[in-house]
């Protein structure tokens, strides 16, 4: 294990400085950084995830799509896996957003295991984040928008880690609770 720690910690210091003037759109703004270590943390406690290339996935599964990061830097770095599991998330940000959205739900079914785990622990915390910090440009129904739109994506990949799965459902429900419930 000594080993596989040492390479979550360099792909942690990777993404720390990659995403290190970033910021979340929510209203605290939280560094950017505390997304993926969370999607990371969440595919360890709540999933059970033990695989070190599924980690270090979750950990940079933001670089090639939010910063400069090409996929040969992280082959150099972390080998072609975790490279390949780092592509099979990433959205093409030369396509239009509704388009990139449309594909995440398209694909979604036929990703493989890993990739569908980052998925869900990252829709889980996206779920989070806009239920309880939002941007303060995302009005209720936007934000609605967004649950409906997650859900669609995760259909596509139930059936990979029931528990990941269930956490998803509670969040999920919470959030369409607080959205529903009257604004003070």
């Amino acid at each position: 294990m000594p080993e596989n720690a040492a390479l979550l910690l360099k792909a942690v210091q990777f993404a720390a400085l990659k995403h290190r003037d970033q910021r979340r759109k929510g209203k605290d703004a939280s560094p950017y950084i505390n997304h993926p270590i969370a999607v990371a943390h969440l595919l360890a406690q709540v999933g059970g995830v033990r695989d070190i290339v599924t980690l270090v996935g979750a950990v940079l599964h933001d670089t090639i799509e939010d910063t400069e990061t090409t996929p040969d830097e992280i082959e150099a770095e972390f080998g072609p896996e975790v490279r390949e599991l780092v592509a099979e998330v990433t959205d093409d940000k030369s396509l239009p957003k509704e388009v990139r959205k449309q594909l995440q739900i398209d694909h979604a079914p036929h990703r493989s295991d890993r990739a569908k785990a980052i998925k869900l622990g990252d829709k889980i915390c996206n779920v989070l984040d806009i239920t309880s910090s939002p941007p303060d440009d995302w009005p209720i129904e936007r934000r609605a928008q967004y649950l409906d739109w997650a859900d669609r994506v995760v259909a596509g990949c139930r059936g990979t880690n029931h528990s990941l799965e269930r956490r998803f459902d509670e969040v999920l429900q919470a959030g369409r609770a607080a959205l529903s419930a009257p604004q003070a």
